[in-house]
């Protein structure tokens, strides 16, 4: 390694100081680009308060039936309706190689999923989430359920949430039907069911989770609760928010308005939907959480507010599992196979 460059000494007061450089208190304050937070998350907001999503981004449908028999594929999936009035569905993802002894097919853990998007954007057939599902489900040969909820700003939080305890209560449904969901009954274990999400989407799983403590649910079993970089909000300011301000991904602009948007009219970012420390009915649930396993990197504007959540599970008696990486930045899992390698790892470790 080449040695730094040696520093030049000093010149006495009667030297010339025509060709010394300003010190950094004296330099000009760089002047950052405005952030449009519209642009940057590539919305239009529309008079009537919906907005128009002009994101270009590449779907993928569900596997045909005439597909599912070919040779090479390691995962299938559906689209099943979940509540018909509120038009969401959720879609499964199954193994096509399932490991069985010479009496019985073995029973897979089942995986609720949760997309990432801002609260505002996405649908479970985007490529960003439709990969890494694939791979849960291929590499950790379990029965992923991918829940497509509402969206704000047309449906604001706790919509999202309530669509999460939605799905909990159909996959308890499918348990005790025994003309349930086919795929489920031939290969799942409800025993032990786990509840994952990415960005804004662990957001929604960990208020999923809360809603579903709550409910009988037998003779599903919530096992543990898997949050990936997960999003929240507060009217004070952390110390990473402020570092990381003009962050390329989420920037501060950006990250106001996605709050702005999801919140109900009039809330601030403290609202219960998006600050877990917040006293409300979520907060009185959080006791019953079984194992949380969190994900975080150090360049991301929202650690503070995850190493926040992990203090407060703590404090709770919540059994905690966190892997924080120095180097990284919010979702860079999704686009650095390594990392995501990496979170198939510690997911392996988790699933019982």
């Amino acid at each position: 390694m080449s040695e730094e460059p040696k520093p030049t000494k000093q010149g006495n007061n009667n030297e010339s100081k025509e060709k010394s450089t300003p010190t950094d208190a004296e330099k000009p304050e760089e002047k950052v680009p405005a952030i449009d937070p519209y642009e940057r998350l590539k919305i239009a907001l529309n008079p009537d308060g919906s907005i128009t999503r002009l994101a270009e981004v590449l779907l993928v449908p569900p596997t045909a039936e005439e597909e599912m028999s070919l040779p090479g594929l390691t995962v299938v999936t559906k689209d099943v309706p979940l509540n018909a009035e509120k038009e969401t569905y959720v879609r499964i993802y199954r193994p096509t190689k399932i490991p069985s002894n010479d009496t019985d097919v073995a029973r897979l853990p089942i995986i609720v999923y949760f997309h990432c998007g801002a609260f505002i954007m996405f649908s479970v057939d985007n490529i960003f989430d439709n990969e890494p599902c694939s791979r849960y489900c291929s590499e950790l040969l379990a029965i992923v359920i991918s829940v497509n909820f509402r969206l704000a700003p047309e449906h604001k939080l706790p919509a999202a949430y309530e669509d999460g305890a939605d799905a909990i209560l159909w996959l308890n449904n499918q348990a005790l039907d025994p003309n349930g969901e086919q795929w489920l009954r031939d290969y799942a274990d409800f025993s032990r069911c786990y509840i994952l999400g990415s960005s804004t989407g662990a957001t929604i799983a960990y208020y999923s989770a809360l809603l579903a403590v709550g409910m009988d649910i037998e003779p599903v079993k919530l096992s543990g609760v898997i949050l990936n970089q997960p999003f929240f909000s507060g009217t004070k300011k952390t110390k990473s928010e402020r570092k990381y301000k003009n962050d390329m991904i989420i920037p501060a602009p950006a990250i106001d308005l996605m709050v702005e948007l999801a919140l109900p009219e009039g809330a601030d970012p403290d609202h219960e939907c998006l600050n877990p420390k917040t006293k409300s009915a979520y907060y009185d649930n959080i006791k019953k959480l079984p194992r949380v396993l969190i994900r975080g990197f150090e360049g991301d504007p929202i650690l503070d507010r995850q190493m926040e959540l992990v203090r407060l599970l703590i404090r709770h008696n919540v059994p905690v599992t966190a892997h924080f990486s120095e180097f990284g930045f919010h979702l860079v899992d999704f686009i650095d196979p390594k990392r995501h390698l990496t979170m198939l790892g510690y997911l392996k470790e988790f699933l019982l």
